[in-house]
């Protein structure tokens, strides 16, 4: 999977506008990252990548570049 592919993922999980995330990106500055995007992310790495990730984990995720990570 490309980064295009990885970025439209989480757009998708975050129900942003495709094309409006960068890996540089905060997601302070993403209106819809709230608690919920947060779970719909921890169920989308669990099922496309086999992740198993906490809500520390979560929590501690600042941009779309940590996400890209856990995707890795």
């Amino acid at each position: 999977m490309n980064l295009q592919e990885k970025l439209a993922l989480i757009e998708e999980v975050l129900d942003v506008e495709t094309g409006s995330l960068t890996p540089e990106t905060l997601l302070a500055e993403v209106g819809e990252w709230d608690s919920i995007a947060a779970l719909s992310l921890i169920v989308m790495l669990d099922e496309k990548f086999e992740k198993t990730v906490s809500g520390v984990q979560i929590k501690a995720l600042a941009s779309v570049n940590d996400i890209l990570d856990y995707m890795d």
